[in-house]
């Protein structure tokens, strides 16, 4: 196994991630849970069980970045979730274009400049519609299970309007539509293209530069991908490891600290 020479810690609202780097900067080793109420804690814990597994000593630079990221100690830097994901999907990806991450509880879109850097972005954090939130609750009242929206929702024959854009609307929505004996697999057609509407929304706002990436676990939904697709004209562009990009930039982040390479981002966020 390749020396580890940067962790990055992705202190996210629904999932921890980390990730360790070697000095060319791929993936050697990387761990994932879903958030834990003390952070800290659990960060310390992954932490040093990643460090165990990877070899890597306590002397590694590490960069925190996400909701949770003031809250991890003795790292090198804190950097937030822009910066991060740019840094890492250009890395994974190697092109600049128009990145969209969804989130849990948040949805960004983000133009990557020709250096992986954050030119412009959006950033949703203030409703649960347009993030996976909007589909957990929903996959939570119909019953079915989350991996299933997707397939389900291509599956469909029809598709339901749900013009809400408010969840709790969007369910009342639903529950009507329920009682009227519309059919599943339309109602979340149309409900997860209600999700990419909001999305598409931001995608205006920041500017679509070609390719249209997309990360966050919701990246692993097949009809947020297709649907996202027709909004670009063209397939969007998933990392290999989707869920990972915001902790795997952070870890190129404390891999250039490490080299005397990191800057700064020259904009606020």
């Amino acid at each position: 196994m390749s020396a580890v020479a940067g962790i990055g810690i992705d202190a996210g609202s629904t999932t921890t991630k980390l990730v360790a780097v070697d000095g060319g900067g791929a993936i050697v080793a990387h761990a994932i849970e879903a958030a834990h109420p003390r952070v800290e804690d659990q960060v310390a814990r992954l932490l040093d069980e990643l460090r165990a597994r990877a070899g890597a000593g306590v002397g590694v630079p590490s960069v925190a970045t996400g909701y949770g990221r003031k809250l991890v100690k003795e790292v090198t830097r804190q950097v937030t979730e822009i910066t991060c994901h740019a840094r890492g999907v250009f890395a994974a990806l190697g092109t600049p274009g128009t990145l969209v991450d969804i989130g849990g509880q948040d949805s960004k879109v983000i133009r990557v400049g020709a250096d992986g850097r954050a030119v412009d972005f959006l950033m949703n954090d203030k409703c649960a519609a347009g993030t996976g939130r909007f589909l957990e609750n929903t996959a939570s009242r119909l019953g079915v299970p989350l991996d299933e929206l997707g397939p389900r929702a291509i599956g469909a024959r029809g598709e339901e309007a749900i013009s809400s854009t408010c969840t709790v609307f969007a369910e009342s929505e639903i529950i009507s539509l329920i009682a009227h004996g519309a059919e599943l697999g339309s109602i979340l057609k149309g409900l997860h293209r209600s999700l990419i509407g909001r999305i598409g929304a931001m995608v205006r706002g920041v500017g679509l530069e070609r390719p249209l990436m997309l990360s966050g676990g919701v990246a692993r939904n097949v009809a947020v991908r297709e649907l996202l697709g027709e909004l670009a004209g063209e397939p969007v562009v998933v990392p290999e490891d989707p869920q990972l990009m915001g902790a795997y930039g952070a870890a190129i982040l404390a891999l250039e600290s490490s080299e005397g390479r990191f800057q700064a981002p020259t904009r606020r966020e």
